[in-house]
């Protein structure tokens, strides 16, 4: 799962997908896989969120590798056509945001210091090994280096999902995030393929979509299980029909060769890096393939590159629940009695385990006439999760559930989880995001696959278990096959900063240790930051001053920081 800012969702942010017409039974996945929030500040105010003060409390200065066209006509077997690496981007202003890429990001404003955004598009093949055929537009973003006599080249960004939109992602966040990098970097990030405005995955219509809030995401009959797995069917042909031909191009590996393009026209030898979430997946199979084109490049929030979908169901399980266990233990701790869940954590888990099992058989009115479902509730949970910043809407959400019967504030968090605006409207994330996944990934699963594992699952958490297990089936009956190994071995990379967050949800912070481990000996640089959400530069001091100044100065923390936020 799911910052926006950095809008979340890899194997990293798979508690998603229940607003996906083909995995509709499946648990609801973050915003856009990105970093340390869960919505930019504009959509949290828009949705009627706004945070109170309750529970959340050395180089010289160039760099001689970053100008200039570097190599590119040959790796891993493939040389690029020249139609390709001489194209010249044409920049231009920014329009607003599109509904794919989630209309409610607006037109993007220009940062404090008066620098505009401008946008472009990229050509590249839908199939790289066939660079004569289809070609399609990739959706750019960058915002220009202030301080251009000691700027250091292009920063690209990748916010994670798979499936947001960095052209939104980015400016979203740059302003609050990324200023200081900004003095000596063009900022920049882009749609990946299948996502935004790059030939855009997209399945079921709006109305369709909503209408998988009614399709219990934990079935526990016969009748519900059909339900669900008929109603997936409908999706993933609505998927097929609609965008069969970039289906089975949306792997990360394709991505990965879109962006040594991208660094290319861009004019930059070296790629220098900024991934996050799933961007941390893209990384690693960026650093796997074009090792010696690596400049600087930060992991935060990372993906573990071992796991299967069976592995993911039990981390994001531990690691929903030990956030959890946080929210409620804080929440206990600054209210006491007058916390919605009580002032013990495990009854806490208790009352809401009672609320869940209450709304699968009545679910809550809203003021906008929708009803919310366990499946909506879970869904609104796992969003809060993904940062303290939504802690104090998940305790009044709690409290409307509990004691109001009102769903109105987790619907709001659900709406964001599902990337859905206030006219109803959803951005392609999610269509995206399975499709992407369901490229990489080679495991198809069955119900008794799950229904085997249900136990153990709901043991790691009574809240979680059951739907991170459902989720496992996201790409059963897809259409296309998964082919991508995923592998991330980089001998002969550059430093990579490799940051795990010990309160990760989405991502375990076990994740980042077998990342690093994956990237090979020499390449990683592991930091631990012991804090809550997912991912942690703009959070505390020490992994942000650690990150600058490896990025601005070429100062390489020791291996083995540990940070706190």
């Amino acid at each position: 799962m799911p910052p926006t800012p950095h809008r979340s969702t890899a194997d990293s942010d798979r508690l998603r997908q229940s607003r996906h017409p083909a995995t509709a039974s499946r648990p609801p996945r973050s915003r856009r896989g990105s970093s340390r929030r869960s919505v930019r500040a504009g959509a949290l105010a828009a949705a009627g969120l706004v945070l109170g003060a309750g529970l959340t409390a050395c180089d010289s200065g160039t760099d001689d590798t970053s100008y200039g066209r570097g190599q590119i006509e040959k790796e891993e077997g493939i040389v690029v056509s020249s139609d390709f690496t001489e194209q010249q981007p044409s920049w231009r202003p920014c329009p607003a945001a599109s509904v794919l890429q989630g209309a409610d990001a607006g037109k993007p404003k220009p940062l404090p210091d008066g620098s505009r955004w401008e946008c472009a598009d990229m050509k590249v093949p839908l199939d790289w090994s066939k660079q004569d055929g289809k070609k399609i537009d990739i959706a750019l973003i960058r915002v220009k280096a202030k301080d251009t006599k000691r700027r250091l080249g292009s920063l690209v960004f990748n916010f994670g999902g798979p499936g947001g939109s960095g052209v939104t992602g980015l400016p979203g966040s740059a302003a609050s995030d990324y200023a200081t990098l900004h003095t000596r970097y063009d900022l920049v990030s882009f749609d990946p393929r299948g996502v935004g405005e790059s030939q855009g995955v997209r399945c079921l219509d709006d109305k369709a979509t909503e209408a998988a809030d009614a399709i219990d995401a934990t079935p526990d009959t016969p009748a519900e299980v059909r339900r669900s797995e008929a109603f997936g069917r409908r999706g993933n042909a609505a998927c097929e029909k609609n965008s069969g031909a970039v289906l089975p191009h949306v792997d990360t590996e394709s991505a990965a060769r879109d962006m040594d393009l991208l660094r290319h026209v861009l004019g930059d030898k070296k790629l220098n890096y900024f991934g996050i979430s799933y961007g941390t997946q893209l990384g690693g199979v960026y650093a796997h393939l074009f090792p010696e084109r690596v400049g600087k490049a930060v992991f935060d929030a990372v993906v573990d590159p071992t796991s299967d979908p069976a592995d993911n169901a039990v981390g994001q399980a531990k690691g929903f629940d030990l956030a959890l266990t946080n929210f409620l233990t804080l929440c206990a701790e600054r209210s006491g009695r007058k916390c919605p869940t009580g002032p013990d954590p495990e009854q806490g888990k208790e009352r809401i385990v009672a609320l869940l099992e209450k709304l699968d058989r009545r679910p809550l009115p809203t003021k906008d006439g929708r009803k919310v479902n366990e499946s909506v509730a879970v869904s609104g949970m796992a969003q809060a999760l993904y940062a303290k910043e939504l802690w104090d809407p998940l305790a009044r959400g709690l409290a409307e559930a509990m004691s109001a019967g009102s769903g109105d504030t987790l619907l709001k968090l659900s709406d964001l989880m599902a990337d859905r605006d206030e006219q109803g409207r959803y951005s392609n994330a999610n269509d995206a995001n399975t499709a992407i996944t369901c490229a990489d990934q080679k495991q198809r699963y069955t119900v008794e696959d799950v229904q085997d594992r249900l136990p153990a699952l709901r043991k790691i958490s009574p809240v979680f278990g059951a739907f991170t297990g459902w989720q496992m089936l996201s790409c059963t009956d897809w259409p296309v096959d998964g082919t991508s190994d995923q592998t991330v071995a980089a001998p002969g990379s550059a430093p990579i900063l490799v940051i795990g967050t010990t309160g990760d949800p989405a991502t375990p912070y076990a994740g980042a240790k077998r990342m690093a481990d994956r990237l090979g000996k020499g390449v990683a640089v592991n930091i631990t930051n012991k804090g809550e959400g997912h991912g942690s530069y703009g959070v505390g001091t020490c992994v942000t001053k650690a990150v600058d100044a490896y990025l601005l100065n070429g100062k390489v923390p020791s291996d083995g920081l540990v940070c706190s936020s």
